[in-house]
């Protein structure tokens, strides 16, 4: 690593981001692994949506690519529709 400000600021910077990208997406699956594990249908719906916009966001915040992002939020989708 060089030894300049620019360059030391960018690292501590990374760091921070690196941070909240962790948080986001371990917040993320684990609200996903709720859903896919909710037995009542009702409740899935419900919070179907909230768990899309957490992927959403996801992407956004280029944490994960949009085609991941699809490709999860279609095959939670296909999950709840199939709770009987």
């Amino acid at each position: 690593m060089a030894n300049h400000k620019a360059t030391k600021k960018d690292v501590r910077q990374s760091e921070v981001r690196r941070e909240r990208n962790r948080y986001y997406g371990k917040t993320t699956r684990n609200a996903i692994r709720n859903l896919l594990a909710t037995t009542d249908k009702a409740v899935a719906q419900e919070n179907l949506g909230k768990v899309i916009s957490m992927i959403d966001k996801l992407a956004k915040r280029n944490v994960i690519h949009k085609n991941k992002a699809g490709n999860i939020k279609s095959g939670i989708v296909k999950r709840v529709n199939a709770i009987a």
